[in-house]
């Protein structure tokens, strides 16, 4: 699963690392949490980082998926699997475990803590009743901070680490597989990873998404 998610990198180094444009809108999340707009790579904009919103409600969900199991994603996500993959961009997640002291938040990253995409899909955003002439009910109308268009993450089994943590995990891309997933609906891809992760507490704060700031990254 991935719930909740860290992405702090400078924009300078978001733009070596990720071969991408960074805007002025850009700013660190240290507790990225659903419903929220966050940066994120699509493949009809793979040059430059773009803001969407995290969660978005197919027609036959009864509520928003944060996250999709890339095992079922040509049944439930065809449309979006074929034309619209991106890239979230992260740094670390969150998992809630108990190992023995009580069920506390973890940070996952991987080794060194070096910055890492995983693999979504998106859906532009349709409000949901309009009327020819009309704006959406309730969108606003012209000037509405209404998202241009909403992503979930994409969840595989647990890799030989994970599963201290939970039973399933983001789906990671390797550095070389990024480019990859942006240009072609590889399913192959979507593996646990295989690279080297690493784990730390961190402070209760993180249960709340009101709290966002770098003291929730720090090891307690």
């Amino acid at each position: 699963m991935c719930g909740r998610y860290s992405i702090y990198l400078p924009a300078d180094d978001i733009e070596s690392r990720f071969g991408v444009e960074v805007g002025d809108d850009y700013e660190p999340h240290y507790n990225a949490a659903p419903g929220q707009r966050l940066p994120v790579v699509t493949n009809h904009e793979p040059d430059e980082l773009t803001h969407h919103e995290w969660g978005f409600q197919p027609s036959w969900a009864d509520s928003r998926i944060i996250n999709a199991r890339s095992e079922t994603l040509g049944e439930k996500f065809a449309d979006p699997k074929q034309r619209r993959r991106c890239l979230v961009l992260a740094d670390g997640y969150y998992e809630w475990a108990n190992l023995g002291d009580g069920k506390r938040p973890y940070r996952i990253t991987r080794s060194g803590e070096e910055p890492f995409a995983m693999a979504g899909i998106w859906e532009p955003y349709e409000p949901e009743t309009t009327q020819t002439g009309l704006d959406a009910f309730g969108a606003g109308g012209e000037g509405t901070d209404e998202p241009e268009a909403r992503f979930s993450i994409l969840t595989t089994e647990a890799n030989a680490f994970q599963p201290t943590y939970h039973h399933r995990m983001p789906v990671v891309l390797a550095p070389g597989e990024e480019q990859t997933w942006l240009a072609e609906a590889d399913e192959s891809l979507l593996a646990p990873y295989d690279g080297d992760l690493e784990a730390y507490p961190v402070s209760e704060r993180v249960n709340s998404p009101a709290n966002d700031d770098p003291e929730l990254v720090e090891r307690v």
